[in-house]
């Protein structure tokens, strides 16, 4: 047998490698019947099997050593993503025309009415699908799917495109109906799905692949709203959980292909028809800080609700797959009343900037969109409250500016202003991301004296909400869940730094009826800091200080009489945080890791010293990765 180079296509695809990882790959092996010591070595032939076999490996070597390869992965990706915004949005809005009996170019909640039969019996009937479609996954797929922001923060950024597919139909299958949930919910889902099924795909590296979960779901909302700095920093804030230089390239590219494909087959699907004045006066800043208060409790109030809803369903007797049939018979009442309350409320949220609402029934709208979002999250719909949130914050600017023209005798600020600002600032408080709805209201109007509002009150309302609330819609819903997540950053490694990983093995024990002479003859002093005491029963009873044991008067006979941390024990599946806060408790150095609290076999032993240095080792990994270092 002898070592060949192979040329022609993979000699060129080997060149375009960094110098260390040329030839990867490249070499092949031939019987030794093809040549003989004095001949040439016989040239592979350059067949397209060939090619085939070599081309993964290659590229996988390409997206993992140079990150111009992982924009271009994230590039596909971006494109993948449009095309499943795209596809989703036609499909909800063709079974929008069926069951409500919608023209070509109408949308549900842009009209001015429903026929009350389709408006009451759609969201009913469609609940009652919902319901059990939900009984159907919980006995056939009983796995809960993670969503990106869990994704990122506990596992790495893996992700299943099983489960998450799942929650793309029963999303879809929600707003179809005309449950008042939004697609955004679904979108981010399988585009962080894709993009983290081709990264693994990859075996690109922990950090890339929280990178490309990000790509996708900057992607997703890119494409939902035609704006590609909304998606890339929706990404930066609220799926990856921070900024640096070196994940701009791949989320900005994502976000542009993303936008790009859903231009090329939905041109004006997304388009936010609003004219804004060229200018906002100084002093129309107090009221506008205000009204960003006054949105950061307004969302505080619409997540409180969506949780009291789905606990009084949850203490009623009512089965579970009936549940979204009674939600979607409460959502299909409100819309006899109004039908912009039904679906996410695309359409309604342009209605609403350009009708001239009176006071009144801006606030009965009002009313009814939250009740209809929180009933229908709160029965078992499935979705998500961003664009719920845009079109109730443009209503609550409204109704803000008509009471300030009202009661005041200042000139007033433009109700398309206040309409602006305040769907931003309420859609900080209930998804997050200041600088996102920032960039949704630049990309939206390019106005930026207005953009500048929108940032002063998108400030103030995602203060407001972390000193009173503390909990953006997601991660409160983590928070019910018994999950601390406040963000995306990666705390994933926290739980995978465990004892049993940290913890030393070769340890020496002694029996606790050993006495004190015969310790102090066997084990010198200086040879060693401490000892771990065994029972009888070879079970852990505690530990000995060599330098007390040698100090101790004669009074104590045996190793039992000078025992320490006898009930303080670790366990392998403890994480550092909790092995820290152990040490604490136990005000020791050094504790013994057994098996389990009853059997309490010895099989370790954690050191104090050496938990705070390896902490201190994977936060400061941490940092250079967040820097891009």
């Amino acid at each position: 047998m002898v070592a060949l180079r192979s040329a022609g296509v993979m000699g060129r695809l080997g060149s375009m490698l960094p110098p260390r990882l040329r030839g990867l790959g490249a070499e092949t092996r031939v019987l030794a019947s093809d040549t003989t010591a004095d001949s040439a070595p016989v040239r592979p032939r350059r067949t397209l099997s060939g090619f085939v076999l070599h081309a993964p490996q290659m590229l996988r070597a390409l997206v993992r050593t140079d990150e111009i390869w992982l924009s271009v992965l994230a590039a596909f990706i971006g494109v993948i993503a449009g095309f499943c915004v795209t596809g989703m949005t036609l499909s909800t809005q063709w079974v929008h025309r069926i069951l409500f009996h919608l023209g070509p170019h109408e949308r549900l909640s842009g009209q001015a009415e429903v026929e009350p039969l389709r408006a009451v019996f759609g969201p009913t009937l469609g609940g009652l699908a919902v319901g059990l479609l939900a009984i159907a996954v919980l006995k056939w797929w009983p796995r809960r799917a993670v969503d990106p922001i869990e994704a990122n923060a506990l596992y790495g950024g893996r992700m299943s495109l099983n489960d998450s597919l799942v929650v793309v139909a029963q999303t879809m299958l929600s707003n179809s109906v005309g449950a008042s949930v939004g697609l955004e919910a679904g979108y981010t889902q399988i585009g962080a799905a894709l993009a983290s099924r081709l990264g693994r795909m990859f075996r690109v590296r922990r950090n890339d692949l929280r990178l490309l979960v990000g790509c996708g779901a900057a992607g997703a909302i890119a494409a939902a709203f035609n704006a590609p700095l909304t998606g890339a920093f929706y990404a930066f804030e609220l799926v990856i959980g921070t900024y640096s230089l070196a994940t701009l390239a791949p989320v900005v590219v994502a976000a542009i292909s993303a936008v790009s494909v859903v231009r090329l087959l939905i041109p004006d699907e997304y388009v936010l028809d609003v004219r804004v004045p060229t200018g906002i006066e100084p002093s129309a800043y107090a009221p506008i800080l205000a009204m960003g208060i006054i949105c950061a409790l307004g969302g505080i109030l619409i997540m409180r609700g969506v949780t009291l809803t789905e606990s009084l369903f949850n203490r009623s007797r009512v089965p579970l797959w009936l549940r979204p049939a009674i939600g979607g018979l409460v959502v299909g009442v409100l819309a006899l009343m109004s039908p912009q309350v039904l679906s996410s409320g695309h359409a309604a949220l342009q209605v609403s900037l350009d009708a001239p609402y009176s006071l009144s029934h801006i606030a009965v709208l009002i009313l009814l969109k939250a009740v209809a979002s929180a009933v229908s999250l709160g029965s078992g719909f499935r979705g998500g409250l961003f664009f719920a949130s845009l079109f109730l914050g443009a209503l609550l600017g409204k109704l803000f500016a008509a009471a300030l023209a009202a009661l005041t005798v200042v000139p007033a600020i433009p109700t398309v202003v206040c309409a602006l600002v305040g769907m931003s600032a309420l859609a900080v408080a209930v998804v997050g991301g200041p600088l996102t709805m920032a960039f949704l209201a630049l990309e939206a109007t390019g106005s930026l004296p207005l953009t500048v509002a929108v940032v002063a009150a998108a400030v103030i309302s995602a203060l407001t909400v972390r000193r009173t609330f503390g909990y953006s819609f997601a991660t409160w819903r983590f928070h019910l869940r018994g999950e601390a997540i406040r963000s995306a950053v990666d705390i994933g490694w926290v739980r995978t730094l465990t004892v049993g990983r940290m913890m030393r093995r070769e340890i020496r024990t002694v029996r606790g009826d050993t006495t004190l002479a015969a310790f102090r003859r066997d084990i010198a002093l200086g040879a060693t800091t401490r000892v771990v005491v065994l029972d009888a029963e070879g079970h852990y009873a505690g530990i000995v200080h060599v330098p007390e044991a040698h100090a101790a008067d004669t009074r104590a006979k045996t190793l039992m009489d000078l025992l320490h941390n006898e009930d303080d024990v670790l366990l392998p599946q403890m994480t550092i945080k909790d092995a820290v806060q152990m040490f604490e408790t136990a005000e020791a150095d050094a504790l013994v890791v057994v098996d389990g609290p009853e059997t309490r076999r010895v099989i370790g032993i954690l050191t104090e010293q050496y938990a705070l240095r390896r902490y201190s080792e994977e936060l400061d990994r941490r940092r250079r990765d967040i820097s891009g270092e």
